[in-house]
């Protein structure tokens, strides 16, 4: 009611006046500040560039945030392609994958991070995938999007990586001046050094061959397999001994092609047979390239697979002893 009295509501207006007033110069004031120059300590800083920028492991994130987006970009790209997804006759008819990356000290200063073993699997998770991309994009005539993975991919590949791969590697064998072939090979705890002479026929001339009325004649030769200055019949008594020294020689059917040179020590003649067998695939895979592919099928070029097979038992049984006794 004292409001509407005329001396109280002039003294109303008087004060919302005032105040208004006050907050106008308030406001044309922080606005003329506003505009002045600012200091050095008043001077914006610039936005980063990282998303990650505040994280403890900035690179890191970066890193692999790109690799995923690479991930994503070269699955749409194959998809629109139709090369994937793929039926599984067509992943194996892929070439194999030789992965063969940083290790965690070289990662840890790559991502200027400490590489966990959680971090390192997901990194390496992730370039496998684009491994298996780039394998896909090469062959699914796609050579840039192929070429551009294989940018990426270059990064984080270990400087040892042609050691490694040249580690599982045999050493070719080179043949001499005359044809022949030396090899080593090994059974158990016998070993045989195998020299191995391609049988030369030589025509037989007679007047009609001569004259060029008759085809030339090749005399049947006979190979020989002398181990230890002794025929292989002699040395080597048990038929069944006799048949897996042969044997190389019937899978490549070149039986009477060569002749074979050995010198077998250790073991007995079971692991003797098995050295020289051994060491007769390799020599013939010397002279015939081409039989390399059978004779690694047929186990022929393989040191004891089954040697191989118990000693994989044998560590298997150990680590389980191992692991008993350590609960």
């Amino acid at each position: 009611m004292n409001i509407l009295r005329p001396t109280s509501f002039r003294q109303a207006t008087r004060l919302c006046s005032s105040r208004i007033y006050i907050s106008s110069r308030s406001f044309a004031s922080t606005t003329f500040r506003l505009q002045e120059p600012r200091t050095d300590r008043e001077k914006v800083l610039p936005i980063p560039e990282s998303p990650s920028f505040y994280t403890t492991r900035a690179v890191y994130y970066d890193q692999t945030m790109h690799l995923e987006k690479a991930i994503s970009r070269s699955e749409t790209f194959l998809r629109q392609n139709y090369l994937l997804p793929l039926p599984d006759f067509a992943k194996a008819s892929l070439p194999p994958l030789h992965p063969m990356w940083k290790d965690k000290s070289e990662m840890a200063t790559t991502f200027k991070t400490k590489m966990t073993t959680t971090r390192y699997r997901k990194v390496t998770k992730l370039l496998n995938q684009l491994l298996d991309f780039k394998r896909i994009a090469s062959v699914g005539g796609c050579p840039e999007l192929a070429e551009k993975l294989d940018n990426i991919l270059a990064m984080y590949e270990s400087s040892k990586k042609e050691a490694l791969l040249a580690r599982g590697k045999r050493k070719p064998v080179v043949l001499d001046e005359y044809g022949r072939s030396y090899t080593l090979g090994k059974r158990k705890t016998a070993s045989a050094r195998v020299w191995i002479i391609p049988v030369k026929q030589v025509p037989v001339e007679t007047p009609e061959a001569m004259l060029g009325l008759e085809h030339k004649e090749y005399p049947m030769t006979t190979s020989e397999i002398i181990v230890n200055n002794l025929p292989l019949n002699e040395f080597f008594t048990i038929p069944a001994d006799r048949e897996r020294i042969t044997r190389p020689l019937k899978v490549a059917g070149t039986l009477g092609k060569y002749n074979v040179f050995a010198i077998v020590r250790g073991g007995g003649t079971s692991g003797q047979s098995g050295a020289l067998a051994h060491g007769i695939a390799k020599g013939i895979v010397a002279h015939e390239p081409e039989l390399e592919t059978m004779f690694r099928r047929a186990k022929l070029t393989r040191r004891d697979p089954r040697m191989v097979e118990r000693k994989k038992t044998g560590l298997a049984k150990a680590r389980k002893r191992y692991t008993w006794v350590k609960r």
